[in-house]
């Protein structure tokens, strides 16, 4: 299978697209100034304890407080409050963890106000992002990732993946980590340090012991709240997480993320770091690798696949809700119960694809089309066992129920990703009224004049619907190249699928978007609303 990674990198966010044999299977999109995310480390205050909950709510600074469970604390976390009170008390001297005596554990059905008192200041780390209305959920069982390993401070145990299946390297892996890591150190031990020297192991438990000492130093110097970790950028983050020999290319369409990620490569994978390559052409990078039709044809209510078939998705507070439709398909089996256990198979395979995609969490209900004979319905939850398996979230499927339903719960660390299909109307602002498709032309054309003369900017490119551009660009002379002659040679205009199609954007030279509404698109649409306000109150 050709696994390829294309990372479109914007001013004001990241998308990063998983791609198997040319189909899209993941799609992560990120603010680049987002700072709730899962692992960061922040040093927080209880800000209020709810003992009927067994939780307390600490201020990190979101607009939410966020909520720290009983469950939460890890077992040592008696170990944990005394480090860090020692560390807050004397702001000059930074404890040594490994000489710090451990306290017993707590009780595993004690009560959050037995343990944690009303404005003490704890080291959270985000656990799970904020979702819908609820703000971030945290533990105090703090754990740095690394490429190879997991520090766990203050735990002293060492496990090792399961997916590592010979029982020597599992032995020789659990003995080298128990020689090299000093004392009140947890390390979990992850499947690519399978086979990896001693030398690269020590590298990066060091590596991973630093950032915690960084952390707690910092801690000692902030205000609270204060992030005082930062997970890795969120690219890195995912080629860590992800990377595997099967990769065959990864293309970034920014230099320093192209450096960030070419360099981690090379220290991971020294023989494969010619994967990395930066992509440096005009055409949107989601373009050129037909991600953006994917998208637009892979986000919707509905999603169609094979032979007419079709699946309906709906999202709720709680759960999703997915419904399969046979449709009008042209191909039938012998009879309608193979032709239901074909459909069925089929949409188990798009609905695998969409729960990666889409990174729905949570509860998951499906509706199957009903199936009669026992062993089909046994067919089906075995393929959905097998095309799940792939899927690095942790999930748990059931069997049909006798209603025909099969229910999936998956870990849901942060909001399910949702392409928004509507949107706001580029040609009128809000107005409710466009201007004829006719004068579409007439008014980019304006807007290049205003952006040139009047915001005094130059060396730009105007991004379009592709029926503009190819209207725009036909002929031998073209509008295109007639108003180069009358304007000069200062901008370009090229083709986004992305766009709607009265759509247009504008990017500087340093890939900024420029913001081209002018006053009298704003006081038009004041105005335009004000008078529909006025007319409503006298009706």
């Amino acid at each position: 299978m050709r696994s390829e990674l294309v990372v479109d990198v914007k001013s004001n966010n990241i998308s990063i697209a998983l791609v198997e044999d040319g189909r899209l299977v993941s799609l992560q999109k990120e603010s680049r100034d987002v700072s709730y995310a899962v692992g960061n480390i922040y040093v927080a205050k209880i800000k209020k304890l709810m003992p009927g909950l067994n939780a307390a709510f600490l201020n990190v600074g979101y607009e939410k407080d966020a909520f720290l469970h009983y469950l939460d604390l890890g077992s040592h976390f008696n170990t944990y409050a005394k480090y860090i009170k020692l560390a807050l008390e004397d702001k000059k001297k930074l404890p040594n963890i490994s000489k710090i005596k451990s306290e017993t554990d707590i009780n595993k059905n004690g009560t959050i106000s037995e343990v944690v008192s009303l404005g003490q200041e704890l080291l959270v780390q985000i656990a799970k992002e904020p979702i819908s209305s609820k703000g971030p959920r945290l533990t105090t069982e703090i754990s740095i990732t690394g490429r190879f390993l997991v520090l766990i401070p203050f735990s002293d145990k060492i496990s090792v993946s399961q997916k590592i299946k010979a029982t020597e390297e599992k032995m020789r892996l659990r003995q080298l980590i128990e020689s090299i890591k000093p004392k009140n150190y947890g390390v979990i031990i992850r499947t690519s340090a399978e086979n990896k020297r001693v030398a690269e192991l020590n590298s990066e438990l060091k590596t991973l012991i630093k950032y915690w000492e960084d952390a707690i130093a910092k801690t000692q110097r902030s205000e609270i709240p204060a992030m005082v970790y930062e997970e890795d950028s969120r690219a890195l983050s995912v080629i860590r997480d992800i990377f595997s020999p099967s990769f065959e290319n990864i293309y970034v369409n920014d230099e320093e993320i192209y450096n960030q990620i070419s360099n981690y490569v090379s220290l991971i994978a020294p023989d494969r770091k010619e994967i990395v390559k930066l992509y440096d052409k005009e055409e949107p990078i989601f373009d050129h690798f037909n991600i953006t039709r994917q998208i637009k044809s892979s986000f919707g209510k509905t999603v169609s696949f094979k032979s007419g078939a079709y699946i309906i998705i709906e999202h709720t507070e709680a759960l999703h809700v997915i419904d399969v439709n046979s449709g009008n398909r042209s191909k039938s089996g012998a009879n309608q119960e193979s032709n239901a256990l074909e459909v069925n198979l089929r949409a188990a395979d798009e609905i695998a694809r969409q729960l990666r995609l889409r990174d729905m969490g949570g509860i998951i209900v499906i509706d199957f089309i009903d199936m009669g004979q026992a062993e089909h319905r046994q067919a089906l939850y075995d393929h959905m066992r097998e095309v799940m398996a792939n899927d690095r979230a942790r999930h748990n499927i059931l069997p049909l129920s006798k209603f025909g339903l099969m229910q999936i719960t998956r870990q849901r660390v942060r909001p399910a990703l949702d392409i928004v299909t509507s949107e706001a109307c580029p040609s009128c602002y809000g107005k409710g009224e466009v201007q004829s498709s006719l004068l579409f032309t007439d008014r980019i054309k304006e807007k290049i004049e205003y952006i040139i003369n009047e915001l005094n900017i130059q060396n730009f490119t105007l991004y379009v619907h592709p029926f503009v551009d190819a209207y725009l660009k036909k002929g031998l002379i073209s509008e295109y190249m007639k108003w180069k002659m009358s304007i000069g040679n200062k901008f370009r205009i090229l083709p986004d699928q992305s766009l709607a199609y009265l759509e247009y954007k504008v990017i500087d030279k340093y890939k900024n978007e420029i913001d081209t509404k002018e006053e009298k698109d704003i006081s038009s649409s004041i105005s335009k609303t004000e008078s529909k306000s006025k007319a409503q109150k006298e009706d």
